[in-house]
């Protein structure tokens, strides 16, 4: 018997068109342009317009996914997104893009793992395409950063910026497509990068508002450790369980969250910077929308049958990695 496996066969992003430069920034919190650069690698990022939702990024994406494959948004089954930033708590998000995209016969659900959230995403569509319950899933990864980033903070508002993308994964019998997943948590980690009131532990009260606590907190030092450690591990982790040299690996499609992890997975991969895709200085760090938008300006240079892994690492903790082979 033929073993099907999940393969991507289309791909699209998203980005706004609002741009947030490091000179902007340097106009609203004490920070410049070099100290940006030299630490993250970063130099402009996009920003929602007014009233724009992450549903409106998955609509958008959905729609560019259906075109160049050339279906109609009916014949999709499932979506699944990866996000901290749904339109609300609930419906989730997914709900509300099958509406707005005309997925008249899918259903889906949010996924939230920070950072990771488009990995672990990701591995969800693929055991529903493995064990032949749908044949069209979309995965996106995509969040809208601005609305929980306090941009007096410069902790934070120079990282983060608002984007995503998705990819369509369907059954493939040719040994193409996600070949393995790892994907690990650290619940430990939680202190260290959060929104920290806003759920049921502490809902939100004047008060914390006015404290400002609804917004992103990280602690960059110790979350930098960590994921330097964790990225990278986990990749080299899965490229050893799958008997892959740096010759192998075609691509690494990092997360991006810092210029100086990126390279320090890339490092204990073996790999040259010619095998790493890195936009971070476009966009920042769009959460769980950083992959797929590699996916996305990347497509036309990927090969069928190319190795590429993914990794990423993100708040919770949470980080993981993902082998596949390039369908088209």
């Amino acid at each position: 018997m033929t073993k099907i496996t999940a393969a991507i066969t289309s791909v699209q992003g998203y980005v706004p068109e609002g741009i947030l430069s490091n000179q902007d920034l340097e106009k609203m919190v004490d920070t410049n342009d070099e100290w940006i650069t030299s630490r993250t690698g970063i130099k402009e990022r996009r920003l929602a317009a007014k009233g724009e939702a992450l549903s409106d990024f998955g609509a958008k994406i959905v729609a560019g996914i259906c075109e160049k494959r050339g279906i109609d948004p009916s014949e999709i089954d499932m979506i699944v997104v990866g996000s901290i930033t749904g339109d609300y708590r609930f419906p989730s998000a997914a709900n509300v893009i099958c509406d707005k995209a005309g997925c008249v016969n899918a259903w889906g659900f949010d996924l939230s793992a920070a950072c990771s959230g488009f990995l672990y995403a990701l591995d969800v569509g693929r055991v529903y395409v493995e064990n032949g319950t749908y044949k069209k899933i979309i995965v996106i990864g995509a969040d809208v950063m601005s609305s929980i980033i306090n941009y007096e903070d410069r902790a934070t508002c120079i990282i983060f910026g608002d984007g995503g993308g998705g990819v369509l994964l369907e059954p493939n019998e040719d040994g193409l497509g996600i070949q393995d997943a790892i994907l690990r948590s650290d619940g430990a980690g939680r202190q260290f990068l959060l929104q920290e009131v806003g759920g049921s532990k502490e809902p939100l009260t004047k008060d914390n508002i006015d404290e400002r606590r609804h917004y992103v907190f990280q602690e960059g030092k110790t979350v930098f450790k960590h994921a330097v450690k964790n990225m990278a591990g986990v990749s080299a982790e899965i490229m050893e369980r799958n008997n892959l040299t740096s010759d192998d690996v075609d691509w690494l499609v990092p997360h991006q969250a810092n210029l100086r992890i990126i390279d320090a997975t890339a490092n204990r991969m073996g790999l040259t910077k010619e095998k790493v895709m890195v936009n971070i200085e476009k966009f920042g760090n769009t959460t769980a929308g950083t992959i797929p938008l590699c996916l996305w300006e990347w497509e036309e240079k990927l090969n069928k049958g190319d190795n590429l892994v993914l990794a990423s690492f993100g708040g919770g903790f949470t980080w993981g990695a993902i082998y596949l082979k390039w369908a088209y």
